[in-house]
């Protein structure tokens, strides 16, 4: 499946040069995806990270997450006015963020005003355009959505008509994930068949790939090529943590999260010998 080169980094390169991206995530109880994803997507290679929170969040992501900086959005449990700061490039929404209403004008008034940032959509994202199907058109061109078939079948459209209607790649997540990228008047479809396992049938697995698609698509990869190596990446992570002594049953989000520098290295080998 993999057909996407890592870039080669400069060595004077800087933080700026890798991407500013912001992810809205997490409400009260679900601080878990929040950080999650935050952890994936620093350690996948971004430049800055900001991580958009409700006030509950505040000290969870500065303890777990140093590295990122930490937004809140004023209310204490939830998502009611999301803030961009200036320069962001890539935005990613969903995990965790709940779907109070609040939290849905919260995400029409997202799509609204950030019409030219591509996003990562996924979770309750999707779940809340389900629900207001009106607003998919809003959806900025060179975006992503990351459904498993629950939250695609709540979408009431088939995935490759997603792709070619609205021009958004679509990652349907599975036993072998498949890729919907939008081609003209045609869709490409990408199968992972190489890697992944059962362990990675627990919650936390989807938030865990949202923050390393976000953060290839901060480093300027393509929509298409920031879909195939982030799920190329992401399940080569779960059998390099299996193959380190975990088992399927033990098999947890955070592994994956510290197995992506080993998945990278091997990506990275791979490409050599070729």
């Amino acid at each position: 499946m993999l057909n996407v080169q890592l870039k080669k980094r400069d060595p004077f390169s800087h933080k700026g040069d890798y991407g500013r991206a912001s992810l809205v995530a997490g409400s009260k109880g679900m601080m878990g995806a929040a950080l999650l994803s935050a952890r994936a997507c620093m350690r996948s290679g971004v430049g800055l990270l900001t991580v958009h929170v409700p006030e509950c969040g505040y000290s969870i992501m500065q303890l777990g997450i140093p590295e990122a900086k930490c937004q809140t959005d004023g209310n204490e449990t939830h998502h009611t006015d999301i803030v961009i700061p200036a320069g962001t490039e890539v935005i990613g929404v969903g995990p965790g963020i709940g779907q109070h209403a609040e939290t849905q004008q919260a995400l029409h008034k997202l799509l609204l005003g950030h019409p030219d940032i591509p996003m990562v959509l996924d979770a309750d994202a999707l779940n809340i355009l389900a629900e207001n199907p009106e607003w998919l058109g809003n959806i900025p061109a060179g975006s992503i959505i990351t459904p498993h078939p629950g939250e695609m079948q709540r979408l009431a459209i088939e995935p490759q008509e997603m792709a070619k209607r609205y021009g958004v790649v679509v990652v349907l997540k599975g036993h072998h994930t498949r890729i919907f990228v939008p081609d003209g008047q045609t869709v490409k479809v990408y199968e992972n068949t190489e890697h992944g396992n059962a362990g990675m049938a627990v919650g936390g697995s989807g938030d865990v790939l949202t923050g390393i698609i976000l953060a290839l698509l901060a480093q300027h990869y393509t929509a298409e090529e920031a879909a195939v190596l982030g799920v190329w990446l992401h399940a080569l992570a779960a059998d390099i943590a299996l193959s380190d002594g975990n088992s399927e049953e033990s098999l947890l989000p955070s592994d994956i999260i510290s197995h992506l520098s080993a998945a990278f290295n091997a990506t990275r080998q791979e490409a050599k010998k070729q």
